[in-house]
């Protein structure tokens, strides 16, 4: 084989695996089995601001992907969420939470997620019941960026980013 042809050769082959590389799509079992980590900030239009770090653990039975979040909030305070995401169908699943009121649906297409649910950051007796809408883009170099904004009566009342890293 003469080399230049060996070059072109070389070239289309580097070409279409970066190009696999490139094209793989979000699929939530397969980025949130096993352990993750994220870090996330929270902010709100009346002052109030938190950062946060997650420790995630995910477990998928074929069907379902149990989402453990584990946080740890910047004055010390600690929560633990669970979400439980089943799979409907490619880039489909319907998910809960102890939290979330109802059920979410989330779509995938390609590397964007999109979902929302609502949500009582207050108590029974006195709720506090807003939505979020969250937007999940999986980056070129691994990392997960979910953008979140808060709505109270369709108004925009926070805005939430959490950056997932394996």
């Amino acid at each position: 084989m003469k080399k230049g042809l060996l070059s072109v050769t070389m070239g289309l082959s580097m070409l279409t695996l970066t190009q696999a590389a490139d094209a793989a799509d979000l699929v939530l079992e397969q980025y949130f089995e096993g352990r993750t980590r994220a870090t996330g900030s929270f902010s709100a239009i009346n002052g109030v601001k938190r950062e946060f770090k997650v420790d995630l653990t995910g477990r998928w039975d074929g069907k379902t992907l149990v989402l453990r979040e584990d946080f740890t909030f910047s004055d010390g305070e600690t929560d633990r969420k669970t979400w439980r995401f089943t799979k409907t169908g490619p880039g489909r699943y319907t998910g809960t939470r102890e939290d979330v009121i109802g059920t979410t649906d989330v779509v995938i297409e390609g590397k964007v997620a999109k979902f929302n649910y609502l949500v009582n950051l207050g108590t029974e007796a006195k709720p506090n019941k807003v939505r979020f809408y969250d937007t999940m883009e999986l980056e070129a170099d691994g990392t997960l960026v979910n953008t979140a904004w808060v709505t109270k009566y369709l108004l925009p009342v926070a805005r939430t980013t959490v950056i997932f890293s394996r």
